[in-house]
């Protein structure tokens, strides 16, 4: 399997530095203890901070919170930042509708810009609503974000991709900075309750503990926004990207609101099959990804899918394990606390395409293009033990990490 192929069991401890089932193949920066520093406040005409005089605030007189600015910080440690760089891999979006969830200035639209620079953005109520805005020709992209450093893998979201027809052409990862956002003119003192995305409002648990403020979930980030701009809520303030600030007309109350410097959201772009953007060459830094379903003995099934590829030198760069031991060989859950079966589109199935219902499944990622005889090789191995291999897209690697700030 090469450098890339190693399992991992998640622990807490592991979870801002892999993924569940595969460590993460990002740059990771140094790890450092920090403590929370809560948004200054005015006490006696001076500003403060948990009782005592700030230092100084960066240039544009906000305090930062868990040291977002990348140099040293009010807990007196050091930051890692990576800097927006632009990818050869990003295309031209110029004429693309790129449907997402969320309102603008969601992360989802930001990946979709970072992406296809150029593109229209779609805005949705739901992913659901994204897919089948491509399914149906309103919109040539849709963006589905697929795994977090802090959270894993969205694992509902891959059930949402594997129950529809649409391809994978495009991967982008972004660096995800929080920012609590306020009405012009409100204070640290008044807020009384935070609103956001419910995995924001989790990235953010220490900070909104030592600001001593409840969190209320809502569907996205800029969502939180809209609703904090409509009804000129003065005692709510909204987690959300600082890059919304602006386009909100909203204040910076405090930057680097998330409780783990290093925060990495991977979201992938999504096509028809016939709109797949390009055919990849065999030598090019490509990637495919594809879904194993099984019925049964599910660690022999594993090795022999490692096999295939260790033994034609192909890396892997995700292997995701979904074993659901409580549902039997018709795909029928016998307990009411196990997770379902895994649904996927069989999109060779004769005539009409099918959903079919498997209690174990793989989600792999291996380096090199589908057309590539060592990855042609493996599938096509796998695919004589396997109950079913569906190839979900080939498209090119970016291993970038794109900071918006």
């Amino acid at each position: 399997m090469g450098q890339y192929g190693r399992l991992a069991v998640q622990s807490p401890e592991a979870r801002g530095a892999a993924f569940y089932g595969l460590h993460l193949l990002l740059p990771r920066p140094r790890r450092h203890t920090r403590s929370f520093v809560p948004a200054a406040s005015k006490i006696n005409g001076a500003a403060r901070v948990n009782g005592h005089a700030a230092k100084a605030p960066t240039p544009n007189g906000k305090v930062r919170i868990n040291n977002g600015d990348g140099k040293k910080g009010l807990n007196g440690g050091h930051v890692d930042r990576i800097h927006l760089s632009v990818s050869s891999r990003a295309q031209d979006g110029s004429g693309l509708r790129v449907a997402y969830q969320g309102a603008p200035g969601a992360y989802s639209e930001f990946a979709a810009t970072t992406a296809l620079p150029g593109c229209a953005t779609l805005p949705c109520r739901a992913l659901a609503d994204a897919l089948s805005a491509v399914e149906r020709g309103a919109a040539d992209r849709a963006v589905l974000p697929v795994e977090s450093t802090m959270e894993g893998t969205a694992l509902r979201n891959y059930d949402l991709l594997l129950r529809h027809g649409l391809v994978v052409c495009q991967e982008v990862s972004l660096f995800v900075h929080y920012s609590l956002l306020v009405i012009p003119g409100v204070r640290a003192a008044q807020v009384r309750r935070v609103i956001s995305h419910p995995m924001a409002l989790a990235h953010c648990g220490r900070a909104l503990a030592r600001l001593g403020v409840d969190g209320e979930p809502v569907e996205d980030t800029a969502g939180a926004l809209e609703m904090l701009r409509s009804g000129r809520m003065l005692d709510t303030a909204a987690i959300a990207s600082p890059r919304a600030a602006g386009m909100y007309g909203l204040d910076v109350l405090a930057h680097g609101m998330q409780d783990e410097s290093w925060n990495v959201t991977r979201f992938l772009l999504l096509s028809r099959p016939q709109d797949s953007p390009v055919t990849l060459s065999v030598d090019a830094d490509a990637k495919t990804s594809m879904v194993v379903a099984h019925r049964g003995g599910s660690m022999m099934v594993l090795l022999k899918v490692l096999s295939a590829f260790s033994s034609r030198n192909v890396n892997l760069t995700k292997l995701e394990v979904i074993n659901n031991e409580a549902a039997d060989s018709s795909g029928t859950t016998a307990t009411g606390g196990a997770r379902p079966p895994v649904v996927i589109l069989d999109t060779g199935a004769r005539g009409k395409p099918t959903l079919r219902a498997f209690p174990h499944v793989l989600y792999v990622d291996c380096e090199g293009a589908a057309d590539d005889p060592s990855v042609r090789e493996a599938i096509q191995e796998i695919e004589k033990f396997a109950v079913f291999v569906r190839v979900l897209g080939c498209y090119a690697a970016d291993s970038t990490v794109y900071d918006l700030q």
